[in-house]
C-alpha cells in the first residue's frame, strides 16, 4: 500500500534535511527535490493522489532579487496544504499578491514569537504565557528580507517587536508561513509544529518507518 507523502522543495537553506527528518519522525514518507522543478513535474509528483502537502524551505538568497528562485506555481493550485519556512514564507508572499522588502538589520538567533490568530497550525502550541495572557513560541530566526504586506486572503499568525508578520495564514486554502525555523532544535516547539502540519493539517497517515524501509523495497 502507497504512503501518504509531503514534497519538501530546497531553495538551498543548510538545514533543509532537517525538515525531512522532522517529517520522518513523525512517521510520514517525505521527498526533498529542488525548488526549480517545474510544474509539469509538480501536477504528475501529485497525479498518484498520494501528496498530501507540500513544504517550501528557507534559502541565503533574497525575494528582492529578480534572478531568485520561486516556487512553481502549481504548488499553490494543487488543493493541498502549504507551509512556507522562512524564505519559504517570503516567496510565498511575494507570488500570492503580498509585498517582502528587505530588512535594515538581519535577524539571527534566538526570538520570542507572540502566536496570533489561534489558527490551526499553532493553537494550543505555546512556550510561556505574558503577563496579559499572550501565548509565546522560544523560537530561531535566521533572515535579512521580511513580510511587510499580507497576500490576500491571509490572517496574521505570529509576531515579534522587530518582524511585526513572522507568521501568516490563509486557512480557506490551508496555506500556512511561518519566519522561523521549526526544523531547529533551538525552536523547542519545532517538532509539534511541523507534526501539527503533516499529520494534522495534511491529514498524512503516521504509518511510514525508516526502519522498514528496506523490507518495504524487497517487498
Amino acid at each position: 500500500m502507497p504512503h501518504d507523502k509531503i514534497l519538501i522543495l530546497d531553495f538551498g537553506s543548510q538545514v533543509t534535511q532537517l525538515i525531512a527528518r522532522r517529517v520522518r519522525e513523525a512517521h510520514v514518507y517525505c521527498e526533498v527535490h529542488p525548488c526549480d522543478v517545474s510544474d509539469a513535474w509538480v501536477r504528475e509528483h501529485a497525479a498518484d493522489g498520494t501528496l498530501r502537502g507540500v513544504v517550501l524551505s528557507g534559502s541565503h538568497a533574497s525575494t528582492t532579487e529578480e534572478s531568485t528562485d520561486r516556487a512553481p506555481q502549481a504548488v499553490f493550485e494543487l488543493g493541498v496544504p502549504v507551509l512556507g519556512i522562512c524564505y519559504g514564507m517570503q516567496t510565498m508572499a511575494q507570488q500570492l499578491g503580498g509585498k517582502v522588502e528587505g530588512g535594515h538589520k538581519r535577524e539571527f538567533g534566538y526570538a520570542e514569537v507572540r502566536a496570533r490568530g489561534h489558527t490551526p497550525l499553532l493553537k494550543g502550541i505555546e512556550d510561556f504565557h505574558t503577563p496579559e495572557g499572550h501565548g509565546m513560541l522560544k523560537v530561531w530566526m535566521s533572515h535579512g528580507d521580511k513580510v511587510t504586506e499580507l497576500p490576500p486572503g491571509f490572517k496574521l499568525m505570529a509576531s515579534t517587536p522587530s518582524c511585526p508578520i513572522a507568521g501568516m495564514a490563509d486557512e480557506a486554502r490551508r496555506f500556512y508561513a511561518v519566519q522561523f525555523h521549526p526544523e531547529v532544535t533551538h525552536t523547542q516547539q519545532g517538532q509539534a509544529v511541523l507534526t501539527r502540519f503533516v499529520r494534522d493539517i495534511c491529514g498524512a497517515r503516521g504509518d511510514w518507518r525508516m526502519g522498514d524501509y528496506v523490507s518495504e523495497a524487497v517487498a
